[in-house]
């Protein structure tokens, strides 16, 4: 992390050992290395899961189960060129803006740029298309729209790709919402990684819509896949054996090291391993490129000063990397000076994880994909949104950080890593290895490598904007009808079994119903909704807000305490709505100019009654901090990206995120120019200001 303006004190290195590594490999390897290649270049022909999806998905809803890399957006290319050439609409609804920018270049090439579509919040063009690429939570809040107005959504198929994101839980409520409000008259195309349970949300979409949803099932990998480990020798072992009843354990030479009374480790135990070394090992025996999945964003930036000695030795390949490279940077003067941009071009290499800009990882996305890097370091956590593969991911550590502690990986968690090695169409086999270390399990690692999929569990939960947007269109009775339909009620009502008494069955959804009910008479004592359960004026402007925070923000705007005419006081304001960490307020006072500091204690002053009694009711919220809103305000008028970084004390991943955020809440606010014209204004004039490089940058 970078420093803030407050120097901390650095503890001394400690010096680590010499770690010697010679390159080798287990001799039951070299029948396995001897497929190493490219495959043959053949016509496309489709495998039999995709044949069966075209024509399911044609007549039912589809619900399509795959690993990574066999081939599913192929199915969604087919099915819409069906509807789009039958003159009907399709929507393809992706979960990261990164996803749908590349599916919008990819279907735009297939059918034409006038014929698609892209909405993200960062990107609105050509809504009117047949074709549209989005984020599940625009296509979300279209069906809340039109549910409200009465007018039927345009669009005649969905796709949701990613469905396994049912199960996310800070996202999967939208997914759910989405496959519960989805009309009947439209066909539904899920695309989905290898997941437990997918017979069971097949049937209960089936029953909740009223229409087959056919399950096509695939387990086979395009790409075989080879697990090995990497001894502390560097000679490469694998990680498995079958026994001669067809299980799986432990090969016996790794038994063997983890059996020893000092944990096996490739490099100190406060240290990293020695990347450089590996990377000689991994090229002596064709298995680059590579991915290396590390515990932290500081072991990604730190593993590449271990890497000094990778110099690309072809110059050739290091001139093109090079010229491809300033070509793609041409429209980023900022990447252009990037720390890492001489690891990049001279080494062949570059870390890639959520604290870096977005056009960075792109960048490394990019050129990955086309062959032009020897590896990548990313965090586990990313690794579901990685978008690239690679002949050989390696692992150092058996558990992952879940967002309160760190865990031992799931199955799901590690398909999506091994997911990323092997790439079709340029690889016969890929390899996933296990490297030890102080997080490195090698008995869980063996059993995950065979392990089935994780089940998807339902993580719907009611929030404000769910409430008021659904009593925009609905009844309070009409509204329990929909919980009843949801993926969390039908599991629940499965695991009583089938000989449940009725009345057991009719309490499966209480849960929901009272959080609902609970919300609704918090709603009702606050004004925004009626006795009889209608929306007040107040309730129908603020279920526009589709925020993290709606009711706060509503009643800033109801008590008139937010800055209405300045854009970046606004930014600064609601930057401190959508800010989720804990903040050092202590700023130098030349950054906290007065009318800022006002509107930031007249919006805290103005809320902190209604946030007490969220708080006494149970609601969530966040506290407001005033360094973010000191940090959008600054970067609104214009102040260097890299005084900004300083002052927010945040990565410029971090910051950049804080900045679309805020960049997206403005736009809700822009949508209530009917009631609130001069802060739709500002609003408006504040998005402008924030979305500039190195924040949005087109590669």
């Amino acid at each position: 992390m970078r420093r803030g303006p407050f120097p901390r004190r650095r503890r001394p290195r400690r010096p680590e050992p010499e770690v010697n590594i010679q390159a080798g490999a287990d001799r039951r390897l070299t029948s396995v290395f001897a497929q190493i290649g490219v495959p043959a270049q053949t016509p496309f022909t489709p495998d039999a899961f995709q044949r069966e999806a075209v024509d399911a998905v044609r007549q039912t809803d589809c619900l399509v189960t795959a690993p990574t890399g066999a081939g599913k957006t192929w199915i969604a290319e087919q099915a819409i060129r069906h509807i789009f050439e039958n003159g009907g609409r399709a929507w393809y609804a992706c979960p990261l803006k990164a996803l749908s920018n590349a599916k919008f270049t990819e279907f735009a090439d297939i059918f034409g740029t006038a014929n698609v579509g892209i909405l993200t919040g960062d990107r609105r063009e050509q809504p009117e298309a047949p074709i549209i690429i989005g984020t599940t939570e625009i296509l979300r809040n279209q069906l809340y729209d039109a549910m409200h107005t009465g007018i039927e959504l345009e669009t005649d198929f969905v796709v949701l790709d990613e469905a396994h994101f049912l199960g996310d839980y800070d996202r999967g409520v939208v997914w759910e919402e989405i496959m519960i409000y989805l009309p009947t008259r439209v066909p539904l195309l899920l695309l989905s990684a290898t997941i437990g349970n997918a017979k069971e949300i097949a049937d209960w979409l089936s029953a909740i819509r009223r229409r087959e949803c056919r399950l096509i099932q695939e387990s086979q990998r395009p790409v075989p896949l080879y697990p090995l480990y990497f001894a502390p020798s560097g000679t490469l072992l694998p990680l498995v054996s079958t026994t001669p009843k067809g299980k799986s354990r432990l090969y016996k030479k790794v038994n063997d090291l983890v059996n020893q009374k000092k944990k096996p480790s490739l490099g100190p135990p406060w240290g990293l391993p020695p990347f450089g070394d590996m990377l000689d090992v991994l090229r002596t025996y064709d298995l680059l490129p590579a991915i290396f999945f590390l515990k932290s964003r500081a072991d990604c930036g730190n593993a590449l000063k271990r890497c000094m000695r990778n110099r690309i030795p072809d110059d050739e390949r290091k001139t093109a990397l090079t010229r491809r490279t300033d070509k793609l940077l041409d429209a980023s003067p900022h990447l252009q000076q990037h720390k890492q941009l001489w690891h990049l071009q001279n080494l062949g290499i570059g870390a890639h994880h959520s604290g870096q800009l977005p056009a960075w990882k792109l960048l490394l996305e990019t050129l990955m994909s086309e062959g032009l890097l020897d590896a990548v370091f990313a965090t586990s956590t990313v690794a579901a949104g990685v978008n690239f593969p690679a002949r050989t991911i390696l692992f150092l550590n058996s558990d992952r950080f879940n967002g309160q502690a760190f865990a031992p990986l799931t199955p799901t968690e590690f398909h999506q890593m091994t997911g990323r090695a092997g790439r079709r169409g340029k690889d016969k086999i890929g390899f996933a290895i296990a490297v030890p270390s102080r997080f490195m399990d090698a008995r869980l690692a063996a059993r995950l490598v065979s392990a089935p999929a994780s089940d998807v569990t339902s993580q719907i939960r009611i929030n404000f904007s769910m409430v008021l947007n659904l009593l925009l269109s609905h009844s309070p009775d009409q509204v329990e009808g929909l919980l009843k339909r949801s993926f969390a009620t039908f599991q629940l009502m499965r695991s009583f079994g089938p000989k449940t008494p009725q009345r057991m069955l009719e309490q499966s959804y209480r849960h929901l119903w009272d959080a609902f009910r609970h919300h609704l008479e918090f709603l009702q004592d606050h004004g925004y909704v009626e006795p009889d359960g209608r929306l007040t004026e107040d309730g129908t402007w603020a279920s526009q807000l589709r925020v993290d925070q709606p009711l706060l923000i509503g009643e800033g705007f109801r008590r008139k305490t937010f800055p209405e005419n300045d854009p970046a006081i606004l930014a600064g304001v609601i930057a401190a709505f959508v800010n989720e960490r804990e903040c050092d307020d202590r700023l130098p006072k030349k950054y906290l100019p007065r009318p800022l500091t006002s509107a930031y204690q007249r919006v805290r002053k103005s809320l902190t009654p209604l946030a007490r009694q969220m708080h006494a009711e149970g609601f969530p919220f966040r506290p407001l901090y005033l360094r973010p809103a000191a940090v959008l305000y600054h970067w609104a008028r214009g102040m260097d990206w890299e005084m900004v970084v300083e002052l927010s004390d945040l990565e410029e991943g971090n910051l950049a995120m804080l900045i679309l955020r805020t960049a997206d809440n403005l736009r809700h606010i822009r949508s209530l120019a009917q009631v609130f014209p001069d802060a739709a204004e500002s609003a408006g004039a504040a998005v402008e200001a924030i979305l500039r490089d190195p924040v949005i940058t087109e590669l």
